[in-house]
């Protein structure tokens, strides 16, 4: 289980589908967020942030209020494009599910701190899984529901695709089985209790499908302003996790370098030099962690030839990645696809 901390947080948006499903079932949830330790006021701003330990509070109040062992299932249903902030402006304009993919696990942080996805890919399929960071078991179901029934209802609604080909549930299935008919209605596939792992499968040949709504220039403008929010979101963490975020955003286009990356954080070349050092690194070092966990992930979850590799990690040539990667795992990077990670 991943701790919660007080770090931890949630968008306002994020919430509101719950709230909405709330006032679906005639609940007053004002005392409800009194309860959860949230002002009311902090609502009218889709800017504001809560803790994610106040988020699950609420969730159990008002699965409580509601009675329905499916509240987080049925919230799905109240899914919009704003509901996952700037993330969910720019899912609508990528060209395909796999760009989406990769756009999440950059900008997942903007929508909030509530679990974590990833992608599994293997045998034909994609397993998009989530893990959640709740504490409580009831809390922990029905945000993981909530979220793989989000990401359906979405798919569906905004992006005219249905590609799912199974849900994935860690948890059994519900004691009373007249509930299993919502779980029809809002996936319309197969939904599969007791597995390995919580998340939406899909079919790896649809990955690429292109998407009609797609607007590139529409894109570039909202991954200019994502990448500002994520600055202003993660100020408060160390200058290194700073500088590996914006990285993760400006490297497909260019390879940044310490100066564009100190002008971002507003401050100067020496200062973030000075810094680094504090916590004990350099800024070549970060630049070459990140290309490495970024490698792997691409070269064992994706079909990406080694020159697109290389386009998405900076690099203006694939032998300076090659030969970057002999000298950080001692392999070739053609190597560690074909004989895998072991």
């Amino acid at each position: 289980m991943i701790d919660i901390t007080d770090t931890n947080l949630a968008s306002v948006p994020a919430i509101n589908p719950y709230l909405k499903s709330a006032q679906s079932c005639a609940i007053d949830y004002l005392p409800l967020l009194q309860s959860a330790g949230i002002d009311p006021s902090v609502l009218k701003d889709n800017n504001q942030r809560i803790s994610v330990a106040a988020m699950e509070k609420l969730l159990l109040l008002l699965i409580d209020a509601s009675g329905d062992q499916c509240f987080g299932l049925h919230s799905s249903r109240f899914i919009e494009p704003a509901s996952y902030s700037v993330l969910g402006y720019i899912s609508m304009n990528c060209s395909s599910l796999r760009d989406i993919q990769a756009k999440i696990p950059i900008y997942e942080k903007i929508v909030g701190d509530m679990g974590v996805t990833s992608v599994e890919i293997a045998n034909g399929f994609a397993l998009q899984r989530w893990e959640c960071k709740f504490t409580d078991p009831i809390a922990v179901r029905n945000e993981v529901e909530h979220v793989l029934g989000s990401w359906v209802t979405y798919a569906r609604n905004f992006l005219n695709f249905q590609p799912h080909d199974a849900v994935w549930f860690e948890h059994s299935a519900p004691q009373d089985p007249a509930l299993l008919a919502s779980y029809a209605e809002i996936f319309a596939c197969d939904v599969l209790f007791d597995q390995p792992a919580s998340g939406v499968r899909i079919r790896e040949d649809t990955l690429d499908l292109p998407l009609p709504q797609a607007n590139e220039k529409l894109l570039e403008m909202l991954l200019e302003h994502a990448t500002q929010l994520l600055a202003e979101i993660t100020h408060n963490q160390r200058v290194t996790d700073q500088v590996k975020n914006l990285l993760r955003l400006m490297l497909g286009t260019q390879t940044p370098s310490s100066a564009m990356i100190a002008e971002k954080l507003g401050i100067s070349s020496r200062t973030l030099q000075r810094k680094l050092g504090e916590e004990g690194t350099q800024y070549k070092d970060v630049l070459n962690e990140l290309r490495l966990e970024l490698a792997l992930y691409f070269l064992k979850n994706t079909d990406l030839s080694l020159e697109a590799i290389a386009h998405e990690l900076g690099y203006s040539e694939g032998r300076s990645f090659y030969r970057s990667f002999k000298q950080w795992t001692g392999r070739t990077a053609g190597s560690y696809r074909t004989d895998g990670a072991t």
